[in-house]
Order: structure tokens, then sequence, then C-alpha cells
């Protein structure tokens, strides 16, 4: 079974996340995710639509799976390895993408979508945001820079320190999607974005959001993430006691 299903219309490609019940990110699903973007690009896709599961786009990394890996530090290190590779294949692509979200997109969820050029959520009480705080973790400096440049740097702070996860209509109040869709709506919603875009010049709209870009892909720079570092910090205690808190949590 494939964790990705890809659909294609004409020259836009939709990725949709493929791996129930949240799409929770492990190395398997992050590594399909990067495959299959540079997959549609050998196609001849000219704009991709990224999308996740009916209310829940996807709820971040696969926390029961980490937890599992103990203190092995490599294997820790190949896991989040694999989802910045999927982070950095999304910021780093050369056609327009588009973050389709159906709903929930925490943490890693949120991640992906503020590696995408555009980023619209289901209306309702859906909820975006990077709640690392509240289950234990730190958010690297490039990561709290990829929200800063969305939503500017003080709300960014206010957001990171408190973990916050605004719902959909504050979420386009402060800038941290661009437009709410009706939740069967959404991925039409980002194939009509990608299709008003691709009726540009191509050369010059490619080579100017190449330029606004540059950040993006700066900010998931190795040493702006420093994984080694945030690998040492999982380990933490106050880390693993909110973590397994967050699980049982969910068990209930």
């Amino acid at each position: 079974m494939s964790l990705i299903n890809h659909h294609i219309h004409d020259d836009i490609h939709e990725l949709q996340l493929a791996r129930p019940p949240v799409n929770a990110l492990d190395p398997a699903l992050c590594l399909a995710l990067a495959h299959a973007v540079e997959h549609a690009l050998a196609q001849g896709a000219r704009g991709i639509v990224l999308s996740g599961g009916p209310k829940v786009f996807s709820a971040g990394l696969d926390v029961p799976y980490l937890l599992s890996l103990g203190d092995d530090q490599d294997a820790l290190l190949q896991a989040w390895s694999a989802f910045f590779k999927a982070a950095r294949t999304l910021a780093s692509c050369p056609v327009p993408v588009v973050a389709a979200m159906a709903g929930h997109a925490p943490a890693g969820g949120c991640v992906l979508a503020l590696c995408c050029d555009y980023r619209i959520l289901a209306e309702g009480p859906y909820r975006i945001g990077l709640n690392e705080t509240q289950v234990g973790l730190v958010a690297p400096e490039g990561i709290q820079a990829l929200l800063a440049r969305v939503v500017g740097a003080h709300r960014a702070e206010r957001l990171l320190v408190e973990g916050a996860m605004p719902e959909a209509s504050e979420a386009l109040r402060i800038g941290l999607v661009d437009e709410l869709a009706d939740i069967d709506e959404v991925p039409a919603r980002a194939r009509a974005w990608l299709r008003g875009l691709l009726q540009l010049p191509s050369m010059p709209m490619r080579e100017t959001r190449a330029i606004a870009r540059r950040e993006v892909v700066a900010a998931l720079a190795p040493e702006r993430i420093d994984l080694e570092r945030f690998v040492q910090q999982w380990s933490h205690p106050d880390t693993q006691a909110a973590l397994r808190a967050m699980l049982a949590r969910i068990g209930k």
C-alpha cells in the first residue's frame, strides 16, 4: 500500500499523505513524500498540491515510534533526518507547492505547511501551529524562522513560547494560513490558486519565486536546525515526561 496517493490534474500533481489514521510522520512516510515530489517533477509537474486526510492533515511526527527507539541516538537521528529531508524537499522545490489542509496541522504538519508557497486550511474548528513547548520539545532556530517569516517576529515568539495552536479563523487573521475553504473544497481551491499562478510568464514567475524563497531554504540549513542538539534534548526528563503525558491523554 502506497504511503502517498499521487493524483495528476494535467500539469498540477496532488500528493496526498496516506498513512491512516492521522498521517503521523514516521521515516517511511517522510522519505516517501520526498521521493514523490521528485517523481512528480520528473513527470513534468508545474505545480504541486500537498494534501492529507480529512479532519487531520498530519498530526506531526510519529511520537510512539520515536519513543520506541529509546536512547538509540543513531536511530533517532535517522528518524529526524528523514523528516527534515521531506521538509527541505518541499522548501527547495523548483515549482510552487500549496498545502491543502482539510484538517488539523500541529507540529510537524505545520512545519511541512510552512515549507510550502501557500497554505489553505479548512473552515471550522481546525487548528494549526507549532505546539512543541506543550509536548516538551524546543523548536529549532530554523523552524522558528519559518514561522516568523509568515506571522512576524513578535507574534511568532508568542505562539512559539506558548505552543499555541490557533483555530482556522485566527490563523487566517494573523497570516499563518492564506485562505480558508470548505473542508470538501480545499484541494480544488489549491489547484485553482496554482492555475492562476501558472498563467503568468513562466521564467519571470519562477525566478522571482526562487529569490523570494531563499530564506525558506536557508532556514532549513543544517546549522540552523542543529539536529544533534535537538536529539540530545529529546532525552531530557522534562521532554520525556511531557511526551508520555501527551500519549496518555490521547489514549483515554
